[in-house]
């Protein structure tokens, strides 16, 4: 069974439960952490969703924060909705990929002058 894994970046909601409104104040309390961003960085960080992004980080926001990675992040995780077929249906198939069998030369056939 698939599953549909998500989470929510709550960086901002801490942010303002601290009384730290603008990413300007965040990047103080990160260099005290030995985390130094550029301004930009730190914007994105407080702005945006990460995709990626250092446990060193994560630690230190768990730290000027009093919290745990729980509370920066989180998990949303459900099993995948299966799309409903009619018994006959099958996969959809896509033009450009050719199977093997379908490379095969035609047979030539000889036939006479006559």
């Amino acid at each position: 069974m698939k599953r549909d894994v998500d989470y929510q970046w709550r960086l901002s909601e801490l942010m303002a439960r601290h009384g730290l409104h603008n990413s300007t104040d965040l990047a103080p309390l990160l260099r005290e952490r030995c985390i130094d961003l550029s301004p930009s960085q730190v914007y994105r960080v407080v702005t945006q969703r990460p995709e990626r992004i250092s446990l060193k980080l994560v630690a230190a926001l768990c730290d000027i924060f009093s919290c745990g990675p729980e509370d920066l992040i989180t998990v949303t995780a459900a099993d995948a909705k299966r799309g409903r077929r009619a018994a006959g249906d099958q996969h959809p198939v896509d033009p450009t990929v050719v199977k093997m069998n379908e490379l095969r030369p035609l047979r030539a056939r000889i036939t006479g002058d006559d």
